[in-house]
């Protein structure tokens, strides 16, 4: 329909500066002559849009230029609903403010209470003493920051770093940055992020975005493949934490999954938190380390 291709051309326009007649026509499928005239009625219907021709030219909105809340539809409040509880699910500091705010706008104070995203019982305080905030701003205004770090074989580093991205993954906030003490790029889980001070000095924005963009230059954390076997009591607990491409079911009843897990001393417990109810099968290490781990258990039981 005619209005829901304006309606997408204005939200194009208020994410980029400027857009060509003829990127809009083959987004759209349409001519460029049918893109003008739709250019035409937007500019009658009071959207400052202009165009400029030449070299460099195309379509552009006015820079203080806002959208109206009433493009929205009811579909993409709700989308944007979700969004923000997700978000706020996080501890993501001030999104609640932002809830609030949003709300008000669409002149729905309890627009929000519908649904409800929780992930409490996997997290933890990240943010003590406003650690997250910190290196947000320090992100924004370039500068590096330093603190003391506790890694997943539980060495204790100091760290100097140039804070680039901050990344929401597996249930925690890590950032991403250039380390000075390792003289490379390396991913920080917050949550051990210990004693963060910001400093004053200044680092290059364009140096980090263009080693960011090559891939080989991201280190990524040591994996091992896990083959497991689980009893067939466990399987809301595999359905919950596996996708079904990874699980195979035998003839026991038994299930079998094969997955990449981050190596760390978190894994023994992980795979310890299933009780009897999982063998590992492979890799042959990764069993000897558990047998190895239930002995010292039962030693320290059997006192």
């Amino acid at each position: 329909m005619k209005i829901n291709r304006l309606t997408e051309i204005i939200v194009i326009l208020l994410n980029k500066k400027l857009v060509t007649a003829k990127a809009l026509a083959d987004r759209f499928e349409v001519s460029t002559r049918t893109i003008y005239r739709d250019i035409e009625t937007l500019s009658m219907s009071g959207v400052p849009v202009y165009m400029t021709k030449g070299k460099g030219g195309g379509i552009s909105l006015i820079e203080e230029y806002s959208i109206d809340k009433t493009i929205l539809s009811k579909e993409d409040k709700e989308s944007l609903i979700i969004a923000l509880q997700t978000l706020q699910a996080t501890k993501y500091p001030e999104i609640n403010s932002v809830v609030d705010k949003i709300g008000s706008i669409f002149g729905e104070s309890n627009f929000a209470n519908w649904i409800e995203i929780d992930f409490t019982e996997w997290g933890s305080n990240f943010n003590e003493d406003d650690k997250f905030t910190k290196i947000k701003n320090a992100i924004l205004r370039r500068n590096t920051i330093n603190f003391d770090y506790v890694n997943s074989f539980s060495s204790q580093t100091n760290r100097t770093v140039e804070p680039m991205k901050l990344m929401y993954k597996s249930k925690t906030w890590y950032l991403y940055g250039f380390c000075k003490l390792k003289d490379d790029f390396r991913i920080f889980r917050i949550s051990r992020m210990k004693n963060l001070v910001v400093k004053e000095d200044i680092f290059s924005r364009k140096i980090i975005e263009e080693a960011y963009l090559d891939d080989s230059k991201i280190i990524k954390e040591d994996t091992v493949t896990l083959r497991l076997r689980f009893k067939e009591k466990m399987l809301y607990r595999v359905f919950d934490d596996f996708n079904n491409d990874l699980i195979t079911k035998n003839e026991d009843n038994t299930y079998d999954v094969i997955a990449e897990f981050p190596i760390g001393e978190w894994i023994y417990g992980y795979i310890l938190s299933f009780g009897d109810s999982v063998e590992v099968l492979e890799p042959k290490f990764i069993r000897d380390n558990v047998i190895n781990r239930l002995k010292e258990m039962f030693k320290m039981y059997s006192l």
